[in-house]
């Protein structure tokens, strides 16, 4: 069968009108925000998720330090063993080395009062504080990352 020149032009400008391909190209844009927003989401319930694991950390730190107090067989008077408990305390998805903690040790019930006979007032009846500080990186597909800085902050009597 031979075309003339008319009727292939004629053929070339059918095939250039038809729509064929059009959901190919409306499926890749629209999968593509719909994937950003699910990852968006998931790493927005994973910051969520640290916070509560923050929390956490910062609740069995103290209860670490309250235990531990002057009177007990291995007395902590200083951060370096509570932040060495709170990074040993592993949780799925979180990284340790992100991890920081402050402990300050008081009189109870005044505050700045004078503590016998430790240099730390780990003595018990005297008040712990321990707070505990996470790096959290949140990075989204085409957004620039961030780092949300995430706190919990823990106090109680020492008991021992």
């Amino acid at each position: 069968m031979n075309f003339t020149d008319q009727t292939r032009s004629r053929l070339r400008l059918a095939l250039l009108r038809t729509d064929s391909g059009q959901a190919m190209v409306e499926f890749a844009v629209t999968a593509s925000v719909f994937f950003m927003l699910l990852v968006g989401l998931l790493k927005i319930c994973l910051a969520v998720y640290t916070y509560h694991y923050v929390s956490e950390v910062a609740r069995e730190t103290i209860r670490y330090a309250v235990v531990h107090g002057s009177s007990s067989s291995s007395p902590v008077s200083t951060n370096d063993p509570i932040q060495i408990y709170a990074r040993a305390i592993g949780y799925p998805g979180i990284t340790s080395t992100l991890l920081t903690t402050t402990s300050t040790w008081d009189t109870y019930p005044t505050s700045g009062g004078t503590c016998t006979p430790s240099l730390r007032c780990n003595n018990p009846g005297n008040i712990v504080k321990v707070k505990v500080s996470y790096a959290f990186p949140f990075t989204v597909p085409f957004r620039t990352s961030q780092t949300l800085n995430m706190s919990s902050t823990a106090a109680m009597v020492i008991a021992n």
